[in-house]
């Protein structure tokens, strides 16, 4: 039995005995235990701090006495007056292991250390990237032994971090002279290694230790909107999110029309790819100074995105996904040199990895999704929906999962909307149509207060009424059903048959008047009967998409529904439901999982283990073609009506009863409503 002491690690649990003397760091490495460092033991990067416990752990059997660890040192002393560290914190390298003790290894010290997704999620990501910092000393040059500095680099880190090999290129080699006798032979350097790599890279070099942090970029690159979160790659951390439209829109709206544009157009692809990869490179200086980061510090980029924008990003024509069978240059990920997509404001040999597609119309957005979501590790039938220009639709547990697209178009985004717009502050997010007054209140971006509350007008002061964005247009179409304004076919009534002022007259439909502030030099703000058609075709395909997967699966029903995309966590699931978005289920059974391909591409860039899972799960999952499935437009065709021509949804019936109005008796449009309700 060893005399040795005893050291006891948690929350890992980890022990050993270790003699007297050993670093707290050293017995931490030798047990394997997660313990960080980026100066390698030096007492100058503080990234090793422990929280030493003293007293009886009967859990354990151990007593740890005063005195277990060595005296606070000069290193320790100096670290903090310089930077502080917290009350009963030492640093690992300079403690010293000297009776039996158990050490506490604080989540902040641990290299992998897991970051909530967010808060309302058990869902962890494991802190793992790609792109790691390192401090090196590096013997000085020497006649008698002839070797280059790239070479004593790599000598060093093999030494000090066992790290067998590295490669550098030519824009490396030009600056590892000069920093390196600055840092007076002290450096820190960037090493990225992927999962695909054997040999590290070095892609940044600094003097001495660096303490400015390292970060890369999750974009989810939408047909509409492009979306970038700067992430700190040491802590997992977003420090600033910026987005922008994609200005491939000025080429076509939605993606079948910009495959268009390029078949009519020669050259019409590398338009499209320069004005996106211009539009990335301005939001990555945007997101870094959001950020307070120089964009050099910028290292990694991850990309997610469809079948057509991934073509588009790599400059490929994608004229083969506008035709069946709808082949894909590459489906397999890919890692790259930023440079190679034209990336130049961030660190000139950042690497980018963009996920896997799983089939021609299925893409890295819908696989960021399925690493996200994780349906294929569901125990019931879950159907996650991603709600965007370009609709991803998964369905499936841990049997099978299902795949397909639905082409929405960007009604949804606010686009094509007489009043429409982006969330931006002043837009309508929100809105309640009373049922016996036929009167609307509204809630706008940037104010809690709702339009009849005290205090609106001055709150909303700075920003006005602009519009109605993606939330606003979905619950103004629902509440219009709600309210017996509309009937189950879309069709708006008069003034006179829908009993209220706020239906005008528009040649011959008619518009809900939301909002008139002209004359104080405003926005007149009407739904009008074009805008619930194009309501009507985006939910009829998403809902047509959804319906297909469940007929491959054969089941009427799911357990529960998971609504995804950059304004998922906005729709409100009854509008969602009365609306026909989504197939009937049980409210409490509907979910938001916010931009779940964002934190997918977010999850890429901070684990490396689950790139490799990505990759091997999209081979699994099965892609149903919406395109050449001639039951989606039979799908589609009976959900125009509001919520379904045919389906019953019960469970939306025990929560609102809808009116049966029918604005267009000629049509023979109004039975469907009572032959409906509350099957």
């Amino acid at each position: 039995m060893s005399t040795d002491p005893l050291v006891v690690f948690t929350p890992s649990g980890k022990r050993g005995h270790f003699a007297v003397g050993t670093p707290v760091l050293t017995a931490a490495r030798q047990l394997g235990v997660d313990l960080d460092s980026v100066c390698g033991g030096r007492g100058i990067c503080s990234k090793c701090q422990i929280a030493p416990s003293y007293g009886e752990f009967s859990k354990h059997g151990v007593t740890a006495r005063e005195g277990a660890l060595s005296e606070w040192n000069a290193v320790e002393e100096r670290y903090d007056q310089k930077r502080g560290l917290k009350p009963g914190r030492r640093l690992g390298c300079q403690a010293t292991v000297q009776g039996d003790i158990v050490i506490d290894v604080p989540a902040e010290s641990q290299v992998h250390r897991q970051v909530v997704r967010k808060a309302a999620s058990n869902r962890v990501i494991q802190m793992d990237p790609a792109t790691r910092l390192y401090f090196v000393e590096v013997d000085e040059p020497d006649m008698h032994e002839p070797t280059g500095d790239l070479e004593r680099l790599e000598r060093a880190l093999k030494a000090q971090w066992d790290i067998p090999a590295i490669r550098a290129d030519l824009s490396l080699l030009s600056k590892l002279q000069p920093v390196l006798r600055k840092g007076k032979w002290q450096v820190t350097v960037a090493l990225h290694k992927s999962h695909t790599d054997t040999i590290a890279r070095v892609v940044e070099i600094w003097p001495g230790l660096h303490e400015g942090g390292l970060f890369g970029l999750a974009i989810d690159l939408g047909s509409t909107t492009v979306a970038a979160h700067l992430t700190d790659l040491e802590t997992g951390a977003v420090t600033a999110s910026a987005g922008i439209m994609n200005p491939q829109i000025r080429f076509g709206e939605d993606l079948m029309s910009r495959v268009s544009y390029s078949m009519m157009n020669p050259g019409g692809d590398k338009e499209m790819t320069r004005a996106v990869r211009e539009a990335i490179d301005t939001l990555a200086v945007e997101v870094a100074k959001e950020g307070g980061i120089d964009p050099t510090l910028i290292v990694e980029v991850v990309f997610v995105c469809n079948p057509v924008m991934h073509h588009l990003l790599l400059g490929i024509d994608p004229v083969e996904l506008g035709q069946a069978p709808f082949a894909l240059a590459t489906s397999e990920s890919l890692s790259l040199d930023a440079r190679d997509l034209d990336l130049t404001s961030i660190n000139t040999r950042a690497r980018t990895y963009i996920l896997p597609c799983i089939a021609g119309h299925v893409g890295a957005d819908a696989a960021a999704v399925a690493l996200s979501e994780e349906p294929g590790k569901s125990d019931d039938l879950v159907l996650i929906i991603d709600v965007g220009t370009n609709a991803e639709i998964l369905l499936g547990d841990k049997s099978h999962v299902l795949a397909c697209s639905s082409p929405t178009g960007p009604a949804f985004e606010g686009a094509q909307i007489s009043s429409g717009q982006r969330a931006a502050p002043g837009a309508i997010e929100a809105i309640r149509i009373d049922p016996v007054t036929k009167e609307p209140r509204f809630r706008v971006i940037g104010c809690e207060l709702w339009s009849d509350e005290d205090g609106f007008d001055a709150a909303i002061a700075g920003s006005g009424i602009t519009g109605i964005c993606g939330s606003g247009i979905i619950e103004a179409v629902a509440e219009l059903r709600i309210a017996g304004l509309m009937d189950e076919n879309g069709l708006l009534g008069s003034a006179e048959a829908a009993g209220t002022p706020r239906m005008v007259a528009e040649g011959r439909t008619h518009s809900y008047l939301v909002h008139d502030s002209t004359d104080a030099g405003g926005p007149r703000i009407t739904v009008t009967q074009g805008d619930i058609r194009a309501i009507q075709l985006a939910k009829s395909a998403l809902y047509a998409g959804a319906r297909l997967l469940m007929d491959q699966r054969g089941v009427d029903k799911v357990d529960r529904i998971v609504l995804a995309g950059a304004f998922g966590a906005h729709i409100s699931n009854l509008h969602a439901m009365v609306l026909g978005m989504i197939p009937d289920a049980h409210l409490d059974k509907v979910t938001s999982a916010g931009n779940a391909a964002g934190t997918g591409a977010r999850i890429a860039l901070c684990n490396v283990e689950s790139r490799r899972e990505i990759e091997r799960v999209v081979r699994q999952i099965t892609k149903v073609e919406t395109a050449i499935e001639p039951k989606f437009q039979e799908h589609f065709v009976a959900a125009n009506a509001i919520p379904h021509k045919t389906a019953a949804f019960p469970e939306l019936a025990q929560v609102v009863t809808l009116p049966s109005p029918n604005f267009n008796a000629g049509s023979g449009g109004g039975g469907g409503g009572r032959r409906r309700r509350r099957g």
